[in-house]
């Protein structure tokens, strides 16, 4: 029901945070691979929870899925524990952290499976792995996109077209969520704190299914 109704609403949505578009998805995603602020690369921290686990790639997928789901937690109570009187600043803050902290914990599980970050078809593949399950097998099978993110990886070529495309469905499918989000709390969001346990509730569940679908859905790769 709440998708539903973010649906109707995601355009209003973009006249609070207008500049949600394709460009916005790919920086982002850029800046979760080259590391911003505090946060590291999604190749280094990837390398990081390598060696601290042994070598085992397995228990750092566990980890860097936790990390995020607590990143993605934390924002989302920040961002909505305002109060409504504060969703033109806390709205645009909302998806441009979660979008970050989304795309830095796929690529760095990608990492880890021995894709190639800079290759453009895996950040195709990544982007595509944050639209998760429901959604993708819903494009593909109204022929929209070709295939799974990792089928979109390992694509023979990568397609320049379908990169614009896979960001702007990202970016509706990002605006459709908050919209979504934004109708379930507009109660608890009277109550500031109540909002902000909201938000770092459905922010982080979001994450860690993100995090499952990927795991599944990015099989190793032999390393050159």
């Amino acid at each position: 029901m709440a998708k539903r109704v973010g649906k109707s609403l995601a355009p209003k949505v973009t006249l609070v945070a207008p500049q949600i578009t394709a460009g916005f998805v790919h920086q982002a995603l850029e800046r979760a691979i080259r590391g911003v602020g505090p946060l590291d690369g999604a190749a280094v921290l990837a390398e990081k929870e390598r060696a601290e686990h042994q070598g085992d790639d397995a228990a750092a997928i566990k980890d860097i899925i936790e990390t995020h789901v607590r990143l993605a937690g934390a924002q989302g109570f920040l961002t909505n524990i305002g109060g409504l009187v504060t969703v033109p600043v806390a709205v645009p803050a909302n998806i441009a952290g979660l979008a970050l902290i989304q795309c830095r914990m796929v690529a760095a599980i990608a990492h880890l499976r021995g894709y190639d970050l800079a290759d453009k078809r895996v950040r195709n593949g990544i982007l595509a792995s944050l639209l998760g399950e429901e959604r993708m097998l819903s494009l593909i099978k109204k022929k929209k996109l070709p295939g799974t993110p990792m089928a979109v990886a390992t694509a023979p070529v990568y397609d320049e077209h379908l990169s614009t495309v896979m960001a702007n469905e990202v970016a509706g499918e990002i605006i459709t969520r908050m919209a979504g989000k934004r109708i379930a709390f507009t109660v608890g969001r009277r109550v500031p704190v109540v909002g902000g346990i909201i938000g770092a509730g459905t922010d982080g569940f979001a994450t860690w299914q993100v995090g499952r679908y990927v795991d599944r859905e990015f099989l190793p790769r032999n390393r050159r």
